[in-house]
């Protein structure tokens, strides 16, 4: 059976009952299982997982992008999290049955129906590029939603799919097929931003971190702490202990305390065995120990 995710983020996470109707366009389709939803109103993001056969998960995909952009409006979105569209990112990530290959296809078919039926500006990221230039998101996300109708006229930033010109309302979106990534924030005791951001800079591969680690330092507010979000999108060649530890010991270099940790949406199950061995010093930990892994496929009889 193949099985492909999904796991589009929307710039609204405070008004939720429009949170909700964009969500009920995984929650009532066909064929879709819904893995998980959650909002953050600092960011003023919401994050949707789902998962399902390939072309449920793109039908699902097509209902959901065109709710939030009829009920989101970026010329009011403020938040804390980096956007350039009311549907910042649309990833594609194979997960059974389904090869890296054919994955992208899905995504750039997807960018293009996005730019003929919505008009909006498209750009392709991670495996999807188009070019060298446009892997990382952080570049073509550079300067923001505030920045898109400047970068519009550039040539440079002319998008893969959809008009080359600035809508307002929606912004572009972005769209992707990746491998599984891990979503990790570290909430630190502090209302230091600036602490929060050397953190952030300290570990992530532009600024010479970790090799599949993006970060950056965010302000809770309503937490009065503050945040390094990080994206480790490789997470067994930079596993989540050495990412979680470095962070600690930079925090403790200031005096400060990890208050929590999060991960937003679904995470692979080799992430967390990972981080079992890492933390037990179970070194010989293995998922066919996890007892309910002994009963998929199991008929009970």
């Amino acid at each position: 059976m193949q099985a492909l995710m999904c796991v589009p983020n929307i710039s609204e996470g405070t008004d939720l009952s429009v949170v909700e109707k964009v969500v009920d366009n995984v929650r009532n389709a066909p064929g879709v299982m819904l893995l998980d939803y959650s909002s953050d109103a600092d960011h003023n993001r919401s994050v949707i997982s789902y998962i399902g056969a390939p072309q449920a998960v793109v039908d699902a995909s097509k209902n959901l992008v065109k709710t939030a952009v009829e009920l989101i409006d970026m010329t009011q979105h403020k938040g804390s999290h980096p956007r350039q569209g009311a549907v910042d990112v649309v990833p594609f990530i194979p997960v059974r049955g389904i090869t890296e290959e054919a994955s992208v296809a899905i995504a750039r078919d997807f960018g293009k129906w996005i730019g003929q039926e919505l008009e909006v500006p498209v750009y392709f990221y991670e495996d999807a590029a188009t070019s060298q230039d446009r892997v990382s998101l952080p570049k073509v996300r550079k300067g923001q939603y505030e920045t898109l109708e400047e970068k519009l006229q550039d040539p440079f930033y002319a998008p893969d799919e959809g008009p080359c010109q600035f809508v307002p309302k929606t912004g572009s979106i972005q769209v992707c097929s990746r491998f599984p990534l891990v979503a990790l924030n570290i909430n630190l005791a502090s209302t230091d931003l600036d602490m929060a951001m050397s953190i952030a800079k300290s570990v992530r591969h532009i600024n010479g971190g970790f090799r599949h680690v993006r970060g950056i330092g965010l302000a809770l507010q309503a937490e009065g702490q503050v945040q390094v979000s990080m994206n480790l999108v490789h997470y067994e060649k930079t596993p989540i202990p050495m990412v979680m530890e470095a962070v600690r010991r930079e925090a403790a270099r200031y005096g400060v305390n990890v208050v929590k940790s999060e991960l937003v949406g679904p995470v692979p199950m080799g992430a967390m065995a990972q981080t079992m061995r890492y933390y037990l010093q179970a070194h010989d930990f293995s998922m066919d120990q996890v007892l309910e892994n002994a009963l998929i496929g199991w008929s009970g009889e």
